[in-house]
């Protein structure tokens, strides 16, 4: 009986695969028009702690935007770093580019989310009528601002998700965080293009200063560690579903790399499954739980064969079947990032991926992380 109920739960799951493919495949990747005028002016925020190594490199990409200089301005928050990224932001000669210290606004206070305070005072001091959020360790395209300007203009749209990449490095760790975040890009982009839930990444993400506000900005979810990105996306959502978008363009994908090593992979993806019981959208709180029943089944399987030997063999149809299902939809999304090669180590992947997924899931809800020196329950 117990295996019955477990394929039942696969099939769900092969429907629900099919669903997100289907609706990424309907995406039509967004192209701008030749004749194309820019008209928003963008305040790009960038929360930065500790990042001296990759501040300067983030900049510099902003700084050669395919878009009238006079229209964007770069706010980086410096969030009490204790290295020179501050000093690396101060360096920056051009007007456009400011740093602010979150020390000046908390006074030393603590706070649930510094990132979220960071971006509210970046908002506060802001000349665009566009919030653009990035994070410090990012690289962009010099078609980035222009692309998102166009597609606000054909959309009408109030926030806009957009793609983020990762740049793999040789080792199975890379690859692996990479085919694992190309299968959340997909479905971030897929959900999002179909309204069946929200998701978004705040490494590339767009939104009207005017809705920020009429929302309420990051009142009711500050208590919140994390969020900034997806707990707003819904708020918005609320009040405006047709204009929340997703735009899929490779004129628009930021780039940033994994994690270095497995201690801060973890800390990170548990820091994103945190969030997971604070969504009002209780969608994605459904899917999420179907999602981590049917990868605690694999280890169950494992485990009842030292009993039975039947509960083996299912165990492997079972990762084979899992398997199997997700590599067309997933390909599908490695094609777009032209990462398509990696697909050849998807199957080696499928063991630690359902084991970190149900660890990551786990300390998310009842565990702490440390990221960025700070504990985190």
């Amino acid at each position: 009986m117990f295996i019955i109920i477990c394929f039942i739960l696969l099939g769900l799951y092969g429907i629900l695969i099919a669903c997100y493919h289907y609706w990424f495949a309907s995406i039509p990747i967004f192209k701008i028009s030749e004749n194309q005028n820019a008209a928003l002016f963008f305040s790009i925020i960038i929360p930065a702690r500790n990042e001296e190594k990759n501040i300067q490199k983030c900049i510099d990409s902003i700084l050669q935007q395919a878009y009238p200089p006079n229209l964007y301005e770069i706010i980086v928050v410096d969030d009490y770093s204790t290295d020179r990224t501050a000093d690396i932001v101060q360096g920056f000669s051009v007007k456009s580019v400011r740093l602010l210290q979150l020390k000046d606004v908390l006074l030393n206070a603590s706070t649930h989310s510094y990132k979220k305070k960071a971006i509210e005072l970046a908002i506060e001091h802001a000349k665009g009528n566009w919030i653009v959020t990035t994070d410090a360790d990012c690289v962009v395209l010099p078609t980035w601002l222009k692309t998102i300007n166009a597609y606000q203009q054909a959309t009408n749209a109030r926030f806009i998700a957009a793609p983020v990449m990762y740049k793999t490095k040789q080792s199975f760790l890379s690859i692996f965080q990479t085919l694992d975040f190309l299968s959340l890009q997909g479905i971030t982009a897929a959900s999002a293009h179909k309204s069946f839930h929200t998701m978004c990444n705040g490494a590339n993400i767009a939104y009207e200063k005017h809705t920020f506000f009429e929302v309420g900005g990051f009142k009711n979810i500050d208590h919140i560690a994390s969020g900034d990105d997806m707990l707003l996306m819904h708020k918005i959502y609320t009040h405006y579903p047709k204009q929340v978008k997703f735009l899929l363009s490779p004129e628009a994908i930021v780039t940033t790399d994994p994690m270095p090593t497995w201690k801060m992979f973890f800390n990170q993806r548990i820091r994103w499954a945190s969030k997971a019981d604070k969504y009002d959208d209780k969608r994605i709180m459904i899917v999420l739980v179907f999602l981590y029943i049917l990868n605690l089944l694999f280890p169950i399987l494992l485990i009842a064969s030292i009993w039975n030997y039947t509960y083996l063999i299912s165990a492997l149809i079972f990762l084979s079947a899992k398997t199997i299902v997700e590599i067309p939809f997933v390909w599908q999304v490695a094609r777009f990032f032209k990462q398509s090669s990696l697909m050849l180590y998807f199957p080696i992947a499928q063991p630690a991926h359902i084991l970190y997924t149900l660890i990551a899931g786990w300390l998310g809800k009842f565990g702490k992380y440390n990221w960025k020196g700070r504990w985190v329950k």
